[in-house]
């Protein structure tokens, strides 16, 4: 499914040329003026073209007038039926068949990026790459540690998109991550356990291990890949939660 606004005719969602749709349809949920009534008008390998007029889904409460949205705008898609399925079994494993061929896409391109910037890595389990300019002193951090770190995360085009070690970025304080916690996109937990303390160096992230099919608009398009400058200024262990304090019982009574 392709999501279109003219007049430029800027693509602001896809599913195509990457992970597909999977979706339960029923017919009797379906809204009015969505895209979703043409499915059961739709056979498997059909494709058909759409058209939804802002106005109008705002005239429904569907949506606002924002900086994507104007009033008189039309958004043009289209959507192509690709399968379906017999049952929820089956669905799952294609959906999983689905996500491996998009983890190696993104990471085909990753590896292309590397090579014809001449930057040697390892690679991780997940398809993160690793470039490591300094390892830094000591163990590497573990789930259960903190680290603080100062970075720049850029796209492989060079944009930047945020930076705390940058002297003309609003946000120069550290990060602090604790590492296995889930503060901070999978791909950059995994990839800062390759620095120890004064480690310093590039992680190279496959959307999926950063914000995924749906990104973070309006800064992070859809399956992105990203790049960090990384370096780990301090290593520490994660200070143990205050005690629970224990419930105060009523005085006995005689």
């Amino acid at each position: 499914m392709e999501y279109r606004i003219p007049p430029k005719d800027s693509i602001f969602n896809t599913t195509f040329e990457h992970l597909p749709g999977f979706m339960m349809y029923d017919s009797a949920r379906v809204s009015p003026h969505s895209y979703l009534e043409l499915i059961s008008k739709c056979g498997e390998g059909d494709e058909v073209a759409f058209s939804l007029s802002v106005d109008t889904l705002k005239k429904m409460g569907a949506l606002e007038y924002n900086q994507y949205f104007h009033r008189n705008d039309v958004i043009k898609g289209k959507l192509k039926i690709l399968k379906i399925f017999k049952g929820e079994e089956e669905a799952n494993a294609d959906y999983k068949k689905e996500i491996d061929l998009e983890k190696n896409r993104e990471l085909d391109l990753l590896k292309k990026y590397v090579k014809e910037k001449g930057v040697t890595t390892k690679e991780l389990p997940s398809g993160v790459l690793v470039q490591i300019e300094r390892e830094g002193e000591g163990s590497k951090p573990d789930s259960g540690q903190t680290v603080q770190v100062l970075y720049k995360g850029y796209f492989p085009d060079g944009k930047v998109f945020d930076s705390n070690n940058d002297p003309k970025s609003p946000n120069k304080n550290p990060l602090t991550i604790q590492v296995g916690a889930g503060g901070v996109i999978p791909g950059m937990d995994q990839g800062i356990r390759s620095f120890g303390k004064g480690g310093k160096g590039k992680i190279f992230i496959p959307a999926l291990m950063g914000y995924g099919m749906g990104g973070q608009p309006p800064v992070i398009p859809p399956y992105s890949n990203l790049i960090f400058d990384v370096e780990v200024i301090d290593m520490m262990a994660t200070p143990p939660p205050p005690p629970t304090a224990a419930p105060q019982m009523p005085p006995m009574r005689r």
